[in-house]
């Protein structure tokens, strides 16, 4: 059974029991209203009756005779055997009361009785009377016809069952009206449940202009639900595709140092396996000295290997959220380090380092590994694509941060190619096949930038040059002179 039947049987079955107890509690108090209030009227009467001269009869007098009759009240007195006195209203519709035995007076005296007479329904009360010296017991009976009010009570128990027969017929019917409109929502979210199960388009949305109700902030609920799955769902889509670049990539970058190595060792194989009339056009000078060019460029591929390979491990480490420890550190000790340690690179640039006073007394929260690795990634970076001119390193301080400023005056960068440059294995068109690297030395760098909750400005031009200003919150710095 769907929800809205089940609220619709719920609602009518709370709304039967409902109208059940108030058309009984109307049906009885309308009973009980009517025939105590007749009850009392012929109580009363029962008390303006006058004895007669012989003291065997009670009988009303006259007046008494006809407010009963007009009353439409019958009264008959009786002994035991037979009825002495009957009103005149009995006499003409030959109504006769029955007489109540004599071998139990206390269960018919001061009592009221039901008597059917003649197809009419009577209420009679009875009084035993004892007015003579032998205790003769005379029988007072005044009754009425319920007729009227056994019909005027069975119409309004038909009204009243007819009635909430109708109320429970609208009231369902409305009901499941109802139902079916405020479940309508709820149907709108199957679908769209259903319709995201079938595929995977995730922007589904639930359209809903009612009020913030339980159905209102359901679907909010439900259409923000969607909007952060379709968010981590994108998110999920990009980390498969870069993390398919990322395999496709360090396959080529892993493929040219493989094949080179295979290469050279197959040419040594060659060499020293050979028999001596296959290499009579070589000498042993002249195999010394491939063997030795072989094994440099072994050497060599098998060092850019390693250096892959630590990239790729930092970068592992990145993606699983690995963060290292921070704490407080003197940063001019750490520059100068780093610029001391930077003349000895390879390079083919003048190496010029700028007033580096201004870190006196200046500290950041950092690691001094990972600061030192960053510095010496855009060193390097700025070296090797300055095959002429300079490359500098400076620092300044302005509101509150660090900036330690790597310029150079080399091959520099569109523009358009900055918001890439930090991406794994990316590498400018202009000087990809032509300068060794990996591409991963800016990514590694900017992991670490973020993990000081710094930030990296660019400045570039095609032909002119690259600067890189590194950002760093101070923690602690001396006044400004």
């Amino acid at each position: 059974m769907s929800i809205r039947l089940r609220l619709t049987a719920w609602y009518t079955g709370i709304l039967f029991v409902t109208l059940l107890i108030f058309s009984s509690a109307v049906y009885g108090f309308v009973h009980l209203y009517t025939y105590e209030e007749l009850k009392q009227r012929i109580v009363k009467q029962s008390g303006e009756m006058e004895l007669g001269t012989d003291g065997y009869e009670v009988f009303p007098s006259r007046d008494t005779a006809d407010r009963l009759e007009a009353a439409d009240l019958f009264m008959q007195t009786s002994t035991t055997e037979r009825p002495t006195w009957r009103s005149d209203n009995m006499i003409f519709s030959e109504v006769q009361f029955d007489i109540p035995p004599a071998d139990n007076i206390k269960k018919y005296d001061n009592k009221f009785t039901r008597m059917n007479i003649n197809g009419n329904s009577f209420l009679v009360y009875q009084k035993a009377l004892f007015k003579n010296p032998n205790q003769t017991i005379l029988w007072l009976q005044i009754g009425a016809n319920t007729r009227l009010i056994d019909q005027t009570l069975d119409r309004l128990q038909s009204i009243l069952i007819m009635g909430s027969a109708a109320t429970l017929v609208i009231a369902s019917t409305f009901g499941l009206f109802l139902a079916r409109k405020s479940m309508n929502p709820i149907g709108k979210v199957t679908e769209a449940a259903e319709h995201i199960q079938k595929g995977t388009d995730l922007s589904v949305r639930i359209e809903y202009d009612g009020p913030q109700d339980e159905i209102g902030q359901l679907i909010g609920t439900f259409n923000a639900m969607l909007e952060r799955t379709e968010g981590f769902y994108k998110e999920l889509e990009d980390a498969y595709a870069a993390q398919r670049r990322f395999v496709s990539d360090a396959s080529h970058e892993l493929r040219t140092p493989l094949t080179t190595i295979r290469g050279n060792v197959d040419l040594l194989q060659k060499m020293w396996t050979a028999e001596q009339g296959e290499r009579m056009d070589m000498d042993d000078e002249m195999i010394k000295q491939i063997s030795i060019e072989a094994v440099g460029d072994i050497s060599d591929e098998a060092k850019r290997m390693s250096r892959l390979v630590n990239d790729m491990l930092s970068l592992a480490r990145a993606d699983t959220g690995q963060t290292f420890e921070l704490s407080p550190i003197p940063l001019q000790p750490l520059v100068e380090e780093v610029a001391r340690r930077a003349q000895f690179l390879e390079k083919t640039a003048e190496w010029h380092v700028g007033r580096l006073s201004v870190l006196n007394g200046v500290y950041v929260e950092g690691n001094k590994d990972y600061l030192q690795q960053m510095l010496f990634i855009f060193i390097e970076n700025a070296f090797k694509y300055t095959p002429e001119g300079e490359v500098s390193l400076d620092a300044v301080l302005y509101k509150g941060q660090v900036g330690l400023r790597i310029s150079d005056t080399g091959i520099g960068m569109d523009k358009d190619e900055v918001p890439f440059i930090f991406e794994r294995f990316y590498r400018a068109d202009q000087s990809r096949g032509v300068t060794a690297g990996t591409g991963l030395g800016l990514s590694i760098a900017k992991w670490i930038i973020d993990e000081h909750k710094g930030s990296v400005e660019v400045v570039t031009r095609r032909g002119e040059g690259s600067t890189f200003i590194v950002w760093l919150p101070v923690v602690f710095a001396p006044p400004l002179e």
